[in-house]
């Protein structure tokens, strides 16, 4: 039988303790601070990073994400009440979530980039949803800083594009110089989540052909879908990437899986002067070499993107240039979601609805 709920307690996907699944439980609903939101959650997406906090990290990890704390740091809803000194909002209006929280004051947060942030040794969490109360639960409490309105768009579909959609963006972005002009192409490895809108998010910003590779057919088909390339994985792979740019190679590689053999396929298939850009964590490692590297080849990480970045990729969501994947999933379902991502089942982004 199920028990009635407590007064002013809301529904929470929590990490409570490190190297154990998740649980589904009732928290306290959350009181906006100074500064501060409190968001009615539309939608919160599922992301490996995630599965990685919860079965990776240890007590010797990261000192800013001790548990207990609510997961999701992809999220989106809409405004429900608002702390002390703000105004500018109004109740019900939707806003997607910057996820990572800086110290506010250094160089790097002054630019909108707390992911980069200086201080962040000093820093109590990470982010939403990695230290500090994420959005998978019915509410949550942003600093308003962190707000990105979005208008009359979709507010549920658009919970993954504040990692999904951003971090890829970022990358691209930075690599645009090695995309202009005419003759280029662009090399996408790794076709989840991330590799799909940076397929569509290429497509929109660049006139450069667009090579995807994975090992998942229907992954392939998709990135098909939005006018790529595919190549898949396997022996030949670098040699057919480097025929179709006509034995040249890739002027921009952007690789969503990061282990050794993923980063060893992008370097074969680069050309001169070009930029390869590891997104993804999978902590594989590189060789380089003056002979084999081709001239001028740069070889880089980026990690999420700014706050400025996020207001560009609403943008182009609203004007239905880039669209995610999604699997929504209810929130008697949220944990069903979290087993789904672990073990393959998703076929795209699960975004959990907390108040469906």
């Amino acid at each position: 039988m199920r028990r009635p709920r407590k007064e002013y307690a809301v529904r929470a996907v929590v990490f409570e303790q490190f190297q154990t699944f998740p649980s589904l439980t009732e928290i306290d609903r959350p009181v906006p601070g100074p500064g501060e939101a409190l968001l009615k959650i539309a939608g919160a997406g599922a992301c490996h990073s995630d599965v990685a906090v919860y079965r990776e990290f240890t007590a010797d990890g990261p000192a800013s994400i001790p548990p207990p704390f609510v997961l999701g740091h992809e999220n989106a809803g809409w405004i429900e009440e608002l702390g002390p000194g703000v105004s500018g909002f109004e109740k019900g209006e939707a806003h997607l979530v910057y996820g990572p929280i800086g110290c506010g004051h250094c160089k790097a947060c002054s630019r909108g980039q707390d992911t980069y942030c200086e201080n962040v040794a000093s820093m109590p969490y990470l982010a939403v949803g990695l230290g500090r109360d994420g959005g998978m639960a019915e509410y949550m409490t942003v600093p308003v800083r962190n707000l990105v309105p979005l208008g009359d768009a979709d507010p549920v579909d658009a919970a993954p594009l504040a990692d999904a959609a951003l971090t890829p963006y970022h990358a691209i972005k930075l690599s645009l110089p090695q995309l202009g002009g005419g003759g280029r192409y662009a090399l996408v490895v790794g076709l989840g989540g991330l590799g799909q809108i940076a397929v569509q998010i290429l497509t929109a910003l660049t006139g450069a052909t667009v090579i995807a590779t994975d090992v998942k057919e229907d992954a392939m088909e998709r990135a098909a879908a939005h006018g790529a390339v595919t190549v898949p994985g396997g022996p030949d792979q670098v040699a057919r990437i480097r025929e179709l740019t006509g034995g040249r190679g890739v002027d921009a590689a952007f690789d969503f899986v990061g282990a050794s053999g993923t980063i060893a396929a992008a370097q074969g298939s680069m050309a001169q002067r070009s930029r390869l850009t590891v997104v993804g964590i999978a902590n594989g490692t590189a060789q380089w070499s003056f002979f084999t590297n081709p001239y001028e080849c740069e070889l880089t990480n980026t990690y999420w993107g700014t706050i400025e970045d996020l207001h560009e990729v609403v943008a182009m969501y609203r004007a239905g240039q880039i669209r995610p994947d999604v699997q929504r999933f209810g929130m008697d379902r949220a944990l069903e979601a979290y087993e789904l991502l672990e073990s393959g089942g998703l076929t795209g982004r699960a975004v959990v609805m907390p108040n469906a």
